[in-house]
């Protein structure tokens, strides 16, 4: 696939899908059930990281193995299925993808076989060149592995690629396949951690297109746009 525009790929949770207030109450389900303490959206967006097990362990006071993770995860995704309807786009999700005026992808680490038709309720059948979605059993890892398959399978150049999330693990994975990142601090994290990543940050969707066109530009290596 190529353009004269670079290949935008966005993020779901947290970034297109507004599920925040979810996400906390799921982790605070999980919290829950090994007698832990309850967590305020403030503190998930300071404290949350992935690999997820180890934001667990973190928070509980102790190591958290694959198979106490999976058992955690369950809990969370169960509990997550039953208040997804409740979540809605971003306010500017629409617009924002309808400004931007290359190739768009969507990928996730929600489980593929239910990011589909989730994408399909929201109204956003057609608007994306590839999505993809976890395909594994069990979630929680880093993104990059994720992305540069993601690449591969719609022919991208990881060099022509924008990435729009709302964690530092977006960046990274922007990172690891020679990609550029704009981090929305309307999602999962604080946004004086996305500042510190040294990554551009925007407060909204619009915004943060508006920082991936000025991110696809050419520029001096190693110099990097400030939000």
């Amino acid at each position: 696939m190529t353009s004269a525009c670079p290949h935008l790929v966005w993020d779901w949770n947290g970034t297109l899908l507004n599920d925040l207030d979810l996400v906390v109450a799921c982790t605070n389900a999980v919290f829950a059930s090994e007698g832990g303490p309850t967590v305020t959206a403030d503190e998930h967006r300071v404290r949350f990281r992935r690999p997820i097990a180890d934001y667990y362990a973190e928070v509980l006071g102790r190591a958290v193995d694959d198979e106490a993770f999976g058992r955690l995860d369950k809990i969370f995704h169960d509990a997550y299925r039953l208040g997804l309807t409740t979540c809605a786009l971003a306010h500017d999700a629409l617009d924002a993808m309808a400004a931007w005026p290359g190739s768009q992808s969507l990928l996730s680490m929600w489980f593929h076989d239910e990011l589909v038709p989730a994408v399909r309720t929201y109204g956003l059948t057609g608007r994306f060149a590839r999505v993809d979605g976890l395909r594994a059993q069990v979630g929680g890892d880093r993104k990059a592995e994720s992305l540069a398959r993601h690449l591969d399978e719609l022919g991208v150049d990881g060099g022509s690629v924008v990435l729009i999330g709302d964690s530092v693990d977006d960046a990274d994975a922007a990172l690891s396949v020679g990609g550029r990142a704009v981090l929305y601090a309307g999602g999962f994290t604080a946004r004086a951690r996305l500042r510190s990543s040294g990554h551009p940050v925007a407060d909204t969707l619009t915004e943060a297109v508006q920082l991936a066109h000025q991110e696809s530009t050419p520029r001096v290596i190693g110099q990097r746009s400030r939000d």
